[in-house]
């Protein structure tokens, strides 16, 4: 794409013109929209867009950030495999300080001794194997169908190398099963979805559109752009007004209806569907990946028998109420006082795509 045609997207005119056509399509009626991806929380936010736009528009942050929705449970699991000899935990850096439901942190224990790595691909923690031979090398597999393929072809790769001592613990999680929970909550109140752009270039479209059409919600698969929001939007207030329960994919310049053929087979051949947790949800059927039996010998919750258990949020926390779009962050009687980016309750708080987040860093009231 030529840099002419990107600058349309940040054309002040252009976007004047679609809220005005939004304004008009709004007619004085409500419109609750979630936006479910991490990326566009603060893309609306640093754009300004928030503040501009009518009041009629109800702003929700939904469950899109990979960090945020790693349950309390998962990050315990982490902390005691760290603590276990022989094993070397590789993860990405924006895990580090999120808690567990007893507080701790991976980078509380790696302060005490633990072997943590920080990585910037699962390729860098095959590496990290190679060359520590004497050592398990566990990959923490968090994050949903974006960055499932990237880990399901670092399997296939140590495989391929021979590098025996590469394993992976796979929390990962797929995004059409919460809004379907998401909608099932009579108290959920969302009228609409902007989905999100990077997974829907792995997925598609056609897994949003049961979800859609069994509660009467339209979506628009977006960019990030201020003029991509916009335009979402847009859609989504002309279908309310019309009564249609429609999907629509509003960023052809990279989303492909069908999404990504080789890296839905690459999910395909590596993991297989199994339950999760969600911090703030709770146990979602079908909505993880688990490394199919085929590649078991890299599974590192077999290898060590991990059991996720359920478990009580932090006391006090209310990033489950954020994520499920029922809580505004600056609601949570924490937020900007035990709760800051320098010392994170909560992980809403920790991650750069978390509402908190970008509710502190904005300085929403």
């Amino acid at each position: 794409m030529s840099l002419d045609i990107l600058d349309q997207f940040h054309d002040p005119t252009l976007c004047k013109s679609v809220l005005e056509r939004l304004c008009a399509a709004l007619n004085g009626q409500p419109l609750r929209f979630m936006e479910v991806c991490g990326t566009h929380t603060v893309a609306i936010f640093r754009s300004g867009l928030r503040s501009l736009l009518p009041k009629e528009i109800v702003h929700l942050s939904g469950p899109g950030c990979p960090v945020c929705v790693t349950h309390e449970a998962e990050i315990n699991a982490f902390l005691d495999l760290a603590e276990k000899p022989g094993v070397i935990i590789a993860t990405f850096g924006d895990l580090m300080r999120v808690p567990g439901s007893r507080g701790r942190t991976l980078k509380a224990a790696q302060a005490d001794g633990a072997r943590v790595a920080v990585v910037y691909s699962p390729p860098d923690a095959i590496k990290l194997a190679a060359e520590n031979p004497e050592a398990t090398v566990v990959f923490l597999g968090v994050g949903f169908e974006t960055t499932a393929p990237g880990v399901a072809a670092s399997i296939k790769m140590a495989k391929a190398q021979g590098v025996n001592n590469f394993r992976v613990l796979s929390f990962h999680k797929l995004v059409p099963p919460a809004l379907d929970v998401l909608l099932s909550d009579p108290d959920s109140h969302i009228d609409a979805f902007i989905l999100p752009g990077h997974v829907s270039a792995i997925i598609g479209l056609e897994p949003y559109l049961p979800v859609a059409a069994r509660y009467g919600r339209a979506a628009a698969i977006a960019g990030f752009e201020p003029l991509d929001i916009l335009q979402a939007l847009l859609f989504l207030a002309e279908c309310r007004r019309d009564g249609r329960a429609e999907v629509a994919n509003l960023y052809r310049r990279v989303v492909r209806d069908e999404g990504n053929a080789k890296a839905r087979a690459m999910l395909a051949e590596i993991f297989v569907p199994a339950d999760a947790l969600w911090r703030g949800i709770g146990l979602i059927p079908g909505s993880g990946l688990e490394i199919s039996p085929q590649y078991a010998a890299f599974d590192a919750k077999r290898d060590f028998g991990i059991e996720i258990v359920d478990c009580p949020p932090l006391p006090g926390c209310k990033c489950g109420e954020v994520l499920k779009g029922k809580l505004a962050p600056n609601q949570c009687p924490l937020f900007g006082r035990a709760c800051t980016p320098a010392k994170p309750v909560g992980p809403c708080m920790v991650s750069t795509e978390g509402s908190c987040a970008a509710y502190y860093k904005y300085q929403v009231d």
